[in-house]
C-alpha cells in the first residue's frame, strides 16, 4: 500500500513536469531549449539560487506539516495562508518591541507567531466542536477578515518610513547557513519537525488515535475513540505550525514583514500535504520537487520572458492531480 502511494506521488509530480513542458511548447516560447534549461537547472544554478530554493522548501515543509496535522485530525484548515501572514506580523511586532539581547527577541517572536496562528486554528476547531460549524468556512473567513487588517497596519502605522516598501523596519534575523542566500537555520528546524511529526503519528498513542479518528471516524467510534475530541487540538496544531512558518519567513527569509509576504504559501502547503497523503516523511521529497517546479517556472519566466501565469498553472496542476489521487 505504501509503495502504491509513493508511486502515485511520483506520477503526480512527473505529470506536473510534463504539464510545464507542454506549456512551453504551446506558448511558442522563442527559445524552448533555454526555457527548459532554466526550468530544470535554474533553481540549483549556484549557491545563491540553491540556498534560496532550499529556504523555500523549509517554509513549505513547516506549512505543509501544519496542513497535514489538520487532515490527520479529520479537519481541513483553509486558513493557513492567513495564519502564516498574521503569525509573521506578530513575530515582527515582538521583534521590533523587544531589545535584541542574546537572541531573546527571536525566541519570543517565534512563540508569538505560534500562539497567534494556533489561536486562529483553535477558534475554528472550537466552533466545529461546540456549534458544529464547518471548519473549512470558519478558518477561511477568520483569515480573510484579519489579512486586510494586517495589510492596513503594514501600509500605515507599522510601515518603515525610511523605505519604499510597504513593510516594517528590519527585524533580527535567524542564523544563515549558506550566505549570501536566504537559507537559514529554519531549514534544519523544518527537517527536525517533520521527523518529530513522523514519530508522533506512528509511535505515540495520541498520534495513533489522531490518525485513526481522522482517517476512519466510524472505526474510531467503534473502538471507543471520540473523533470530535481531536478537532480542536489538530486545528490548533495546524495553525501553530502555519504561524511558525510565518516567523521563519519574516526572521529567516525576508528580515522584515512586508505586504503579501506569504505569497500563496498556505495554498501550496495544502497541495503538498494532499500529494504526500499527510505522511510527514513524504512531505520532504514532495516539498522539494514542488518547490523546484515553482522556482523553475519563475526562472524560465525571467530568462526568456514566459508569461507570469506559468507558476500559477503549475500550482493548479498539482492541486488538480492531487484531487484526482484523493478520489
Amino acid at each position: 500500500m505504501k509503495r502504491n502511494i509513493s508511486v502515485s506521488n511520483f506520477i503526480i509530480l512527473m505529470l506536473c513536469v510534463l504539464f510545464f513542458i507542454l506549456l512551453v511548447l504551446v506558448a511558442n516560447a522563442p527559445e524552448p531549449a533555454a526555457a527548459l534549461a532554466a526550468f530544470f537547472i535554474g533553481p540549483w544554478n549556484g549557491v545563491w539560487f540553491s540556498g534560496n530554493t532550499l529556504d523555500a522548501v523549509s517554509l513549505l515543509l513547516v506549512a505543509a506539516l501544519g496542513a497535514a496535522a489538520a487532515f490527520q485530525g479529520g479537519c481541513f484548515n483553509l486558513g493557513g495562508e492567513g495564519q502564516i501572514y498574521i503569525g509573521g506580523l506578530a513575530a515582527a511586532l515582538v521583534s521590533l518591541i523587544l531589545p535584541p539581547v542574546a537572541g531573546v527577541s527571536l525566541w519570543v517572536a517565534a512563540v508569538a507567531a505560534i500562539t497567534v496562528g494556533g489561536a486562529m486554528g483553535f477558534i475554528a476547531g472550537f466552533l466545529k466542536k461546540v456549534f458544529g460549524a464547518n471548519e473549512i468556512i470558519t478558518s477561511f473567513l477568520l483569515s480573510g477578515a484579519l489579512v486586510p487588517v494586517a495589510d492596513y497596519l503594514l501600509a500605515g502605522p507599522l510601515r518603515d518610513p525610511s523605505g519604499n516598501l510597504l513593510a516594517t523596519k528590519a527585524v533580527p534575523r535567524l542564523l544563515r547557513i549558506l550566505p549570501p542566500s536566504n537559507l537559514s537555520i529554519s531549514f534544519c528546524v523544518s527537517l527536525l519537525l517533520v521527523v518529530a511529526g513522523h514519530f508522533f503519528v506512528n509511535n505515540t498513542i495520541f498520534g495513533y488515535r489522531l490518525k485513526i479518528a481522522g482517517s476512519t471516524p466510524a472505526f474510531a467510534h467503534y473502538v471507543g475513540i471520540d473523533a470530535s475530541r481531536r478537532w480542536m487540538p489538530s486545528m490548533a496544531l495546524s495553525g501553530a505550525l502555519s504561524g511558525l512558518a510565518g516567523f521563519f519567513a519574516v526572521a529567516g527569509t525576508y528580515g522584515r514583514c512586508h505586504v503579501g509576504f506569504s505569497g500563496g504559501l498556505g495554498w501550496n502547503a495544502i497541495a503538498v500535504a494532499l500529494i504526500a497523503r499527510n505522511r510527514p516523511l513524504l512531505l520532504i521529497p514532495v516539498a522539494l520537487v514542488y518547490t523546484a517546479l515553482e522556482q523553475g517556472s519563475q526562472s524560465a519566466m525571467l530568462t526568456i520572458g514566459l508569461r507570469f501565469e506559468t507558476s500559477a498553472f503549475i500550482q493548479a496542476a498539482a492541486l488538480f492531480f492531487a484531487a484526482i489521487q484523493g478520489r
